[in-house]
């Protein structure tokens, strides 16, 4: 038995970065040039990993001139993402432009909403208010994952409340305008410049549907979204990006109090969280997942469960429009 377990490491999710990025920069060329017949790329830039990555792939491949960077803070925004995307840009070489969307998000009422929807579980939030949304860290807690509020009062008291469905619907459903936003900008300046959009998804959030459908799940290529996070890293240092976005803990950048995608969404780190995924995707046994990561493995075969789970309920955001009736002459010549 130990010789079975012995096999199965970190080492699994290790890349020849230099093979995988110079196929990856082929591979971007032909979709764009050939498939799609497009000039270049738009990507939105946040200052995160998956974002920088996909510039830097881009723009080895077309040449940073056929690269443009859409940097769009709104008010819930972090500083140091305007200041980390204009860092890569710089780094690369990319044109940008900024869009401030916070005005157009409040004319839509995006802000409004969202606190509507936070004052049914907390009737005092309002002005100088901030929050998040939060699950359980799957490590610590033995019951079902549920959401909840996490909220800071003006004074500065700290409040966590369980959110009601209809609470947690509408604060998703309000805060989900900035990724349709954004995504409306990119398609903008794709337009007006003859380029596709990129899309910046690694294998973890792309699998488990951690985007808004036709938000950021929009894109016209997807070209990291069969890489795991760590994967997305190993990359990342290969290819030169910026120490300060590397040591930068994956965020959502979406609430006002500042919150990691594990609080939102995925509940483990992430580290754990690729090996589990890629134990699931190549049938590996749990007990041997618990032995490389140290993790029981009660605890592995709850998170295939809840691999499972969400492969389920967010199969949604991957379907394309379903047509009520087969159209055969679609894509014909």
């Amino acid at each position: 038995m130990q010789a079975t377990l012995s096999r199965f490491s970190a080492e699994v999710l290790e890349l020849d970065v230099a093979k995988v990025a110079a196929e990856l920069e082929e591979a971007i060329r032909e979709v764009i040039l050939q498939r799609l017949r497009r000039k270049g790329a738009v990507i939105g830039l946040s200052g995160g990993i998956d974002s920088s990555v996909t510039a830097a792939l881009c723009a080895r491949a077309l040449g940073q001139e056929r690269v443009f960077g859409v940097m769009m803070p709104e008010s819930d925004s972090s500083d140091d993402s305007l200041d980390l995307a204009s860092q890569l840009a710089l780094t690369f070489g990319i044109p940008t432009i900024v869009e401030n969307i916070a005005p157009t998000l409040e004319a839509i009422g995006c802000y409004k909403r969202r606190d509507d929807a936070i004052r049914t579980v907390i009737p005092e939030y309002g002005a100088g208010w901030k929050s998040k949304i939060v699950l359980p860290n799957l490590l610590d807690e033995s019951h079902y994952a549920l959401f909840s509020l996490v909220a800071q009062s003006p004074t500065g008291e700290m409040r966590r409340v369980r959110l009601t469905s209809e609470a947690y619907l509408g604060v998703v459903a309000a805060t989900n305008f900035k990724q349709r936003i954004r995504k409306t900008l990119e398609y903008y300046h794709a337009d007006r410049l003859w380029y596709a959009v990129a899309g910046t998804p690694n294998r973890l959030e792309y699998a488990q549907g951690f985007f808004v459908k036709n938000g950021d799940g929009s894109a016209d290529f997807k070209p990291i979204a069969h890489l795991y996070k760590t994967q997305v890293y190993q990359l990342a240092r290969y290819l030169g990006v910026p120490e300060e976005i590397l040591r930068r803990p994956p965020t959502t950048d979406t609430y006002s109090l500042e919150q990691s995608q594990e609080e939102f969404f995925f509940a483990m780190p992430l580290e754990m969280l690729d090996l589990c995924l890629y134990g699931k995707n190549h049938k590996v046994a749990p007990i041997e997942v618990a032995s490389a990561i140290g993790m029981a493995v009660d605890r592995v075969e709850r998170v295939y469960a809840i691999i499972d789970s969400k492969l389920t309920s967010t199969r949604y955001l991957h379907m394309a429009p379903q047509l009520l009736e087969p159209i055969s002459e679609v894509g014909k010549s």
